[in-house]
């Protein structure tokens, strides 16, 4: 049986009757109270006050510490996000609010902030692109549509319940992708091997959520199991926020080297790998080869993979391996590009040779690093 009281009178009823009661009462202004609470919502709403207190924390050690990097400001924005699913979720606004929409509406973007973070912290991103921010502001406006459609349009809320659903589930498969992809030429130890737990945490977590709101809202299952299933993000966020706090500062959001003109790199001190590493680039243009990874640029030079990795990452500063090399790419392009006798050479040719996989990719790098296209590049210096 289901005990609450609706403006201080007590009622008693199943719970899916009282269910449906507590929504229609809620629709029409009534405040309901659960008359107890049992042991494990108690433990519950203990467990989202550390979690909220975690996200604080590091949120506030984040705006000291690194405040002027892209990817921490994303991270503040996606821990206040998941901090409002956490309160959203824990009960405490059955009557309809605006601070309680707002509440939904961010809690409810979470997983399109979470592929933002992604791509900005695992790519080390210095921007979001504008497609990116389309689609999460579509989701956005879905999301508000969703919010308000909850009572009185039915259909419409149904429709948007189940493209919420899918974004959920595409916006948080591409974070994944972004995390997963890009572990080989991850420079950063720690947050290389923290990939692959984020892979298979959050993976497993958002698609739990999926099926059991799917379930719920769709199929007409207990309520209890959307409960249950939400209840976990509060362990998922204590696991995140200790897997964070265990990282070193630097590793975190370190100086990026392509805040800088990218440029081949130079040696920096007496390493000995170092200067192998550098003579073998400038001799056998190893960053030509668009198949390049960290493991065969260690085996061509006879060394761990290990120690390169520490070496690039410790002695050039790079905290990416692709980033390494596009410093190579780009500065055999930018000569190309203002040499007069390759004028007539098309620009994407010599991306290509230089060892870009495709144009767009070239284009993005070309730009972040100059400033402009690199036909506005070629025009600079050949006239």
């Amino acid at each position: 049986m289901l005990s609450f009281a609706v403006d201080g009178v007590k009622l008693t009823c199943q719970p899916s009757t009282g269910l449906r009661y507590i929504k229609a009462l809620a629709a029409m202004g009534f405040v309901w109270q659960p008359t107890s609470m049992s042991i494990f919502s108690q433990f519950d709403l203990m467990a989202r006050g550390g979690a909220l207190a975690l996200l604080a924390l590091w949120s506030w050690l984040l705006i000291r510490d690194h405040r002027g990097q892209f990817s921490a400001r994303v991270a503040v924005v996606m821990n206040g996000a998941i901090a409002c699913y956490l309160l959203i979720t824990s009960g405490w606004f059955y009557r309809p609010s605006f601070f309680g929409l707002i509440l939904a509406l961010f809690g409810s973007s979470t997983p399109g902030i979470f592929w933002i973070f992604a791509r900005s912290w695992f790519n080390d991103e210095q921007h979001i692109r504008r497609r990116d921010l389309i689609l999460v502001t579509a989701a956005a406006v879905n999301i508000l549509v969703m919010q308000l459609t909850f009572f009185d349009y039915p259909i419409v809320n149904t429709i948007t319940g189940t493209f919420f659903r899918i974004g959920m589930l595409a916006f948080a498969a591409a974070g994944l992708w972004e995390a997963w992809r890009g572990r080989d030429g991850d420079l950063i130890e720690s947050r290389r091997r923290l990939r692959p737990r984020l892979v298979a945490t959050v993976g497993t977590y958002v698609v739990l959520i999926a099926i059991s709101e799917i379930a719920v809202y769709n199929l007409g299952m207990a309520r209890w199991l959307v409960s249950t299933v939400n209840s976990s993000i509060v362990f998922i966020t204590f696991l995140f926020c200790a897997a964070m706090f265990q990282m070193r500062q630097a590793e975190l959001f370190g100086t990026l080297i392509n805040e800088v003109k990218l440029a081949a790199p130079k040696a920096t001190g007496d390493d000995p790998l170092i200067g192998k590493l550098l003579g073998f680039m400038e001799t056998e243009m190893a960053h030509r080869d668009e198949t390049m990874s960290i493991a065969k640029l260690a085996s061509q030079l006879g060394e761990q993979e290990y120690r390169l990795r520490r070496a690039i990452n410790g002695q050039l500063g790079y905290r990416n391996f692709a980033a390494f090399l596009n410093g190579y790419r780009l500065a055999e392009v930018k000569s190309a590009l203002a040499d007069p006798t390759q004028k007539d050479v098309p620009i994407i040719t010599i991306a290509l040779d230089a060892g870009f996989g495709s144009l767009g990719p070239f284009n993005r790098a070309f730009r972040e690093a100059e400033g402009m296209t690199p036909t506005a590049y070629r025009s600079k210096h050949t006239g």
